[in-house]
């Protein structure tokens, strides 16, 4: 037992040195810089957050989307939040329906034209010019096929799933719904979509204003954490009985 004691703390020791070795390297590599205070040619690999290799704008999509959520056009993107307060307010606070709502814009709508094309023949003035709308053919088709080719893929990563080929990320997957069947409790489900919908235009924003001190904070919280889970794993998962299976026959 004192002779196993002794490998668990050396292990332990021997890790934990290959850790620190490992970040004072690449700080000091970072820092390097020769004789006349020029930094050398040699670029280590920056530490990016979930292992990040593409910008912030790229990660989230890239295109109109990814300039709201960044507020590239902050009118557009301050117009987007304040729409989807309203709708929040609505139906939450005032308590409305959707069907209710839609009615009623319809009565305001018809009401206006209405009295708008018949009362201008009375005061000399143009009607209203109704446009006609249409439904391209093109647009209804490609958004369908958008929907059936990420409705196929989604299903797929949940078939791989379900066969056990992917533990970790079944293990996530798990995880993931198990807290979002907790905040369901709190929250209905259009207070969580309206929640994401601000988390979405206010976290991307702020990393990407401070990416390289939020970078540096969970570069360092990721090597404690290393730390600990390699005294966790020495202390008690190594101590775990695990009776021989092989050479085992059932009688």
């Amino acid at each position: 037992m004192a002779d196993h004691a002794i490998e668990n703390d050396s292990f332990v020791d021997s890790v934990m040195e290959k850790v620190d070795n490992k970040l004072h390297d690449h700080d000091s590599s970072s820092d390097s810089e020769d004789d006349k205070g020029e930094k050398t040619p040699f670029k280590t690999k920056i530490y990016r957050l979930f292992g990040r290799e593409r910008p912030v704008h790229k990660v989230l999509g890239g295109g109109k989307p990814a300039d709201i959520f960044l507020w590239r056009d902050k009118k557009v993107s301050a117009g987007v939040l304040g729409f989807a307060t309203v709708i929040w307010a609505l139906f939450e606070l005032l308590e409305y329906h959707v069907l209710t709502l839609v009615c009623h814009i319809l009565i305001v709508a018809l009401a206006v034209l209405f009295l708008w094309s018949n009362v201008s023949a009375f005061i000399n003035t143009v009607p209203p010019q109704i446009p006609e709308v249409v439904l391209p053919k093109d647009i209804v088709l490609g958004v369908a096929s958008t929907l059936r080719i990420e409705i196929n893929r989604i299903l797929e990563i949940l078939r791989n799933i379900a066969s056990g080929k992917d533990l970790k990320r079944f293990l996530v997957v798990i995880f993931g719904l198990w807290v979002v069947s907790i905040l369901g409790n709190f929250w209905n489900f259009l207070t969580l979509i309206y929640i994401v919908f601000v988390l979405l235009h206010t976290v991307p924003v702020l990393y990407e204003k401070y990416e390289d001190k939020v970078d540096a904070f969970a570069e360092k919280a990721e090597t404690e954490i290393k730390k600990h889970y390699v005294v966790f794993y020495a202390n008690v998962l190594c101590k775990i009985p695990i009776g021989p299976l092989k050479g085992k026959k059932l009688e």
